[in-house]
């Protein structure tokens, strides 16, 4: 292929993606690690231009995903390396997919998608076995991880590769979401803790309000590390440790699906369980949450702060919201 054109070496995408130029010695270190050989044509490709953002990012399907009824849509393709977060073997790379996510283990991950990890890129080794030329799939967090055929081969992925303005549905998918948030049913566990709280008028429409906000911004619902969804993560812990004061570490991960993340009608259908991890222990080591015998529980002034910027949303939000 020309490769004239192909990339789109934004800041953004020079920064977390594109690495130097592999050598053969980094090559073979991270065909170790992963356990797969990489396709001679992805490996061509990463020594003209290690990983990036291309122009085009969609991929068209003859199947229906969480995505969109007739394409895939990919955020870049992750470069051969350590450093860089979107790097094979990097912050977010294929093993923190499998591992922490939960990808099978087919192969490897070979480009993240604009659902914050609720849907993948991989290189399926099923059927050509470890050394052989993989297939390319797309993997759906949201549809139990369902399988489907992309490509035969990485050449021929990319060189199916058309721009987003061929398939432009963002809007039609935000809308959906904002109505989602605005009127779906939440899940049983989410509409107990609810019942209990007196301390926030109207808890309900306050969920509804911020994840409205987060809809807003990213055209989808879903939480990740942004200032929003951390909001979001504080009080769904502090619903439940309300309710349920005698929460441990691993009943709290255990039980945090229930509430939003595969709430049903009102839920985002996935979640990163790292990502959830993460703001735990920094709101540990921030003081924020405190642990006593096995015992979680936020702090009395953190927990106070978060009374009150919840009611502060009361106060700012529109009239309504959830009540269409």
């Amino acid at each position: 292929m020309d490769f004239t054109n192909f990339w789109d070496d934004s800041d953004y995408a020079l920064k977390e993606y594109v690495s130097e130029p592999p050598t053969d010695e980094l090559i073979a270190s991270i065909e170790k690690e992963l356990g797969y050989k990489l396709p001679a044509s992805y490996i061509a490709m990463m020594k003209e231009h290690n990983g990036g953002i291309p122009v085009n990012t969609c991929f068209p399907t003859d199947e229906a995903t969480s995505w969109a009824e007739d394409h895939i849509a990919i955020s870049g393709i992750l470069g051969i390396g350590r450093k860089k977060p979107y790097s094979l073997c990097g912050e977010f790379g294929s093993p923190f997919m499998i591992e922490e996510w939960g990808y099978p283990d087919i192969g490897v991950v070979i480009c993240d998608c604009p659902s914050a990890g609720h849907d993948v890129v991989m290189l399926d080794y099923r059927a050509c076995g470890r050394d052989g030329e993989p297939a390319v799939v797309h993997v759906d967090q949201e549809c139990d991880y369902e399988i489907t055929y992309l490509a035969p081969n990485f050449a021929a992925f990319i060189q199916g590769l058309v721009n987003e303005e061929e398939f432009d549905n963002s809007e039609e998918m935000k809308q959906e979401d904002l109505r989602k948030v605005a009127a779906a049913r939440f899940s049983p566990l989410l509409s107990e803790l609810c019942s209990k709280v007196a301390e926030v008028e109207d808890i309900e429409s306050v969920i509804r309000s911020i994840c409205q906000e987060i809809v807003e911004e990213k055209g989808h619902f879903s939480f990740h590390a942004d200032e929003r969804s951390m909001l979001m993560y504080d009080l769904q812990f502090w619903l439940y440790t309300k309710s349920y004061p005698r929460t441990t570490r691993e009943q709290y991960l255990a039980v945090y699906d229930k509430m939003i993340a595969f709430g049903k009608d009102f839920g985002t259908g996935g979640y990163a369980p790292a990502f959830i991890t993460d703001w735990l222990d920094a709101r540990l080591q921030e003081e924020r949450i405190v642990e006593t015998d096995g015992i979680l529980s936020f702090t009395a002034s953190a927990a106070q702060q978060l009374i009150d910027r919840l009611n502060a949303i009361v106060i700012s939000s529109p009239k309504g919201i959830g009540n269409e």
